[in-house]
């Protein structure tokens, strides 16, 4: 056996343990992938989200399939990347299913949190055209959840990307720090979206110039 077949063998025995983790409900044991979204490696989401067998599907590793969406929908979208666009179709369509597939088992708000980040991936990828129900759903996400610091960050994500009227750069941060505040639960410590958290409220203060 080769010194990469180790490592992937490794790799994949980890992300197993992770997954398994994550469905008890607990981010205490995901620091790898936490360290990968850190160090931009997001060959390990890739990864992980291929190895997940339908009955491990929980809103944590539906977590790391927005934010994987969203970087591959991203990256598909820059000049001279066009290739990359029928994977992040395949990979928005698979989070779709899995979103759908679990809907009236996932915590408060986040069905319709999951749901928005759908909608503005196939926006971005001219599959569908819904901003509007988009934004409402996220706004009713806050609604039923409104001290889920997942919930409070993706509303300001969706603030602080939607053109205006829409969008509020201001409002987004309003949101961000509201959810930065129940993202100092230790249990919270590898989560990726309170590091993303963190970006956008430095994002804001400098776009807004405070």
């Amino acid at each position: 056996m080769t010194k990469y077949q180790v490592r992937r063998r490794a790799l994949l025995l980890l992300l197993t343990v992770i997954s398994m983790t994550l469905s008890a409900q607990d981010f205490s044991a995901d620091r790898e992938l936490f360290d990968a979204y850190r160090q931009e490696n997001m060959a390990v989401w890739k990864e992980y989200i291929e190895s997940l067998q339908p009955s491990a599907v929980s809103s944590q590793t539906l977590l790391y399939e927005y934010g994987y969406c969203g970087y591959i929908v991203a990256e598909a979208k820059k000049e001279g990347k066009e290739a990359l666009l029928p994977e992040a179709k395949r990979y928005v369509q698979l989070f779709r299913e899995h979103v759908e597939a679990q809907k009236g088992q996932l915590p408060a708000g986040h069905y319709e949190m999951y749901l928005s980040a759908v909608m503005v991936y196939e926006l971005r990828l001219h599959i569908a055209i819904r901003p509007i129900k988009a934004m409402s759903l996220a706004k009713e996400a806050t609604r039923l959840a409104p001290e889920d610091p997942l919930v409070l960050s993706y509303y300001g994500t969706s603030l602080f990307y939607a053109p205006k009227p829409f969008g509020s750069k201001s409002e987004a941060l309003t949101w961000f720090e509201k959810a930065a505040t129940y993202f100092k639960d230790s249990k919270w410590e590898y989560c990726w979206v309170r590091e993303a958290t963190k970006m956008y409220i430095r994002q804001c203060h400098e776009k807004l110039g405070r």
